[in-house]
């Protein structure tokens, strides 16, 4: 046999070896995250109204009936539900704009990764859900059978049970959309990265998952601790020390988040974190890139107290060069 035709059989044997073991790992980490995916993850059962209730003392000064009161206070839930989806937690980001349904990432070979249908049309997926298992899967990462989800529920994880409520009432005043929304698909990179432990389910990063939530959100007021709460949201891609850094599981497009303890907003001030926020624009006149900038139709509709308070906690974080 030639040299030349044992150097071009040594390169195929050596590309044949590659791909089998390359196979072989892919089939691995499918394997490895099919089991992930179908294990069962315990929560505790939490049970509250929808809506809450009026204060009783406001019933009986204003005279109401049990059915009035009620009514009053479904009114006033859905108006809240409505500016915290709209507002601070940007449901229709993944869910659509009318939450029938919509697309969190779609990017081969990491996957397609859609939110679900929430309203009571065809295809919805909340229609029988009781309070426990809207905590589950929105505070929690658990579907209502115990499989952890892909969702995104560490940003929600300070999320009030009056919040909550008030967002289940919203949702299912929404008119009905039909549309089957076909299940998320990780396709073998996305695989790999669980298998690996680079992607992580929020139920994993959320445990224990029996620790009580808050009753009530904070007051509504320019503080340090309603930041906190607000900030809760950005945890997701800016990391739970809101550091910054990858965006693990995220569209491979994206840029890594932003540091935002002091560090990272060393020079800005107010006006110049609102003008991020509002148009995606940093205090040289340079543009914020994805996916921040899925962010600032939502914070368009923030309160001037949720802006400041939001800033005032950022304010108030440890530097991350001092970490």
């Amino acid at each position: 046999m030639s040299v030349r035709r044992m150097a071009v059989r040594s390169v195929v044997v050596a590309v044949a070896a590659l791909l089998l073991a390359g196979g072989g790992f892919v089939l691995w980490a499918s394997i490895s995250t099919e089991r992930s995916m179908a294990r069962a993850i315990d929560t505790h059962e939490v049970d509250f109204p929808v809506p809450f209730p009026l204060d009783p003392e406001e019933v009986s000064q204003e005279g109401l009936t049990e059915e009035e009161a009620r009514a009053v206070a479904l009114e006033r839930a859905q108006a809240r539900g409505r500016h915290l989806v709209e507002a601070r937690y940007a449901c229709a980001e993944c869910h659509g704009s009318d939450y029938g349904g919509g697309v969190m990432v779609d990017a081969f070979p990491i996957g397609r990764l859609l939110g679900p249908n929430l309203t009571r049309g065809e295809g919805g997926i909340t229609g029988g859900y009781t309070v426990a298992d809207w905590d589950r899967i929105v505070r929690h990462g658990v579907r209502p059978d115990g499989r952890p989800a892909i969702m995104p529920s560490e940003d929600f994880l300070l999320m009030s049970d009056q919040e909550l409520s008030d967002i289940i009432a919203y949702l299912e005043s929404v008119p009905p959309v039909d549309n089957e929304v076909p299940p998320s698909r990780l396709g073998p990179l996305g695989r790999v990265l669980v298998a690996r432990g680079e992607i992580v389910f929020s139920a994993d990063l959320i445990g224990p998952h029996d620790t009580p939530h808050p009753v009530l959100p904070p007051p509504a007021e320019v503080s340090v601790e309603f930041g906190r709460h607000l900030a809760g949201v950005c945890t997701g891609c800016h990391g739970m020390q809101l550091t910054g850094g990858r965006i693990a599981g995220g569209d491979p497009s994206w840029v890594p988040a932003a540091d935002l303890t002091p560090s990272g907003l060393d020079g800005w001030d107010y006006a110049d974190f609102r003008l991020a926020m509002l148009e995606n624009r940093r205090p040289d006149g340079s543009e914020i890139r994805e996916p921040m900038t899925f962010v600032s139709p939502f914070a368009q509709n923030m309160t001037e107290v949720e802006m400041q308070a939001l800033w005032v906690y950022l304010q108030s974080l440890p530097s991350s060069s001092m970490e």
